[in-house]
């Protein structure tokens, strides 16, 4: 591969269009911008023993993947240490999503694994914009 090759290569993998959200962690001062921003947000309480937390990780990944350009915005609460967000959210568990457009609460799992529904609430939430 010629430089100019691989100069092209490394501008798409870094390119911001292509490069899926990271996840940060949960705070109420980004959690309440965002919202003000009419943002979708997918709150995201997980334990990292939790194999179904891991499947979902999976999910959204994918997801990511398959759509790289979605403004979808993931904040993650840690189960074990957070103990005051999962009151907060009213999570009873780990592998709770919480989806939100704007101030919206639109959809509550606990346990939801299957990439078809996860999808399918993810691009919903967009689609209201």
């Amino acid at each position: 591969m010629t430089h100019a090759g691989i100069a092209l290569l490394l501008a798409l993998l870094v390119s911001p269009g292509l490069v899926a959200q990271e996840k940060e962690a949960f705070s109420h001062e980004r959690f309440t911008a965002l919202q003000a921003q009419d943002a979708v947000i997918l709150v995201d309480v997980f334990a990292d023993w939790c194999p179904t937390c891991a499947q979902q990780q999976r999910v959204l990944a994918a997801f990511q993947e398959a759509h790289p350009d979605v403004p979808l915005h993931i904040l993650t609460v840690d189960f074990d240490t957070r103990k005051d967000l999962v009151t907060h959210f009213e999570a009873p568990r780990q592998s709770t999503l919480i989806l939100y457009r704007g101030e919206e609460r639109v959809w509550f799992s606990v346990a939801e694994t299957r990439q078809a529904q996860i999808f399918e609430q993810l691009l919903g939430a967009l689609e209201r914009r």
